[in-house]
């Protein structure tokens, strides 16, 4: 049985960044990979990874699954992705409430579903056929959006609350997401957090974007900047209300050296811990 993610911060672990992390073992709660990135028979890559897993919890993030097709998951790439959860054992395998493949064409981007009745019915059913194959429980992660959704961001809390509930998942919740939404689309992104239904959240994701060269208003999801203070304002807010939750600085573009991203972790680090009970009430519980 799988362990699952400890309520601390953890890092997106990059090939890069090998060397010193298992020369020096820095106190990292978990690493997270794209498991589309070892889904190979042997080599280094996978030598690598078991170095990592063997010192620090593991999260799998996949990024290929498409569970918002009106197609069912490739079984191919789902073989894949079970062979590497019997391999690793991660405390936590996770994906995105988007569609990214139709028709045997791979589009290479997180393209987002309509909130409504008959995509929720598509997303339940792939979501149900992965946790199936995997025999475990998967936490998928909220989009971000560039146009306006119908219904608004209170639709789309009722529609990841009704997926979560029909299928035993769990919540991703992604706050760059929520900043990137609010800011395109005029979401109200301290009423999302605040909707969120903290009992069904399982991870949190804190990244970077940037703002669109050509329109400086439009934000681009790109995990290639510091986290930027607006996220960091609705993940305090978050979990003030919900306790320390297992949480992840991303960075998979321009990926700077390890100090940097070390040093982005410990920022969560420090507010997870300034929202930990106190020992007194640890004792009491």
């Amino acid at each position: 049985m799988a362990e699952t993610l400890p309520p601390r911060a953890g890092v997106g672990f990059k090939l890069e960044h090998a060397r010193p992390i298992l020369d020096d073992q820095p106190d990292v709660g978990w690493f997270e990979v794209h498991p589309e990135n070892y889904m190979v028979a042997g080599g280094p890559r996978l030598a690598t990874l078991d170095a990592i897993r063997a010192r620090y919890p593991l999260s799998l993030h996949g990024v290929g699954l498409s569970l918002g097709s009106v197609e069912p998951p490739d079984p191919d790439h789902l073989a894949a992705l079970k062979a590497l959860v019997e391999r690793y054992d991660p405390a936590s395998v996770s994906e995105h409430v988007a569609w990214v493949a139709h028709g045997g064409l791979y589009f290479g981007d997180l393209l987002p579903v309509t909130i409504d009745d008959a995509s929720l019915a598509v997303l339940c059913a792939n979501i149900a056929r992965t946790q199936d194959a995997l025999g475990r429980r998967i936490l998928v992660e909220n989009p971000s959006h560039y146009l306006r959704p119908a219904g608004g961001e209170r639709a789309e809390l009722d529609f990841l609350a009704a997926m979560a509930r029909r299928t035993g998942c769990g919540l991703l919740v992604d706050l760059d997401n929520v900043t990137i939404s609010a800011a395109n689309v005029g979401y109200d992104a301290a009423a999302y957090v605040d909707g969120l239904p903290g009992e069904l959240v399982g991870e949190v994701h804190l990244a970077g974007h940037v703002e669109d060269p050509g329109d400086g208003e439009l934000l681009i999801d790109t995990h290639s900047r510091p986290v930027p203070p607006d996220v960091w304002q609705l993940f305090r807010r978050l979990v003030a209300r919900t306790g320390p939750l297992p949480t992840l600085v991303e960075w998979d573009n321009d990926v700077p050296e390890w100090p940097v991203l070390e040093a982005e972790m410990h920022k969560a680090a420090i507010c997870l811990e300034a929202h930990a009970p106190s020992p007194q009430r640890r004792r009491s519980a």
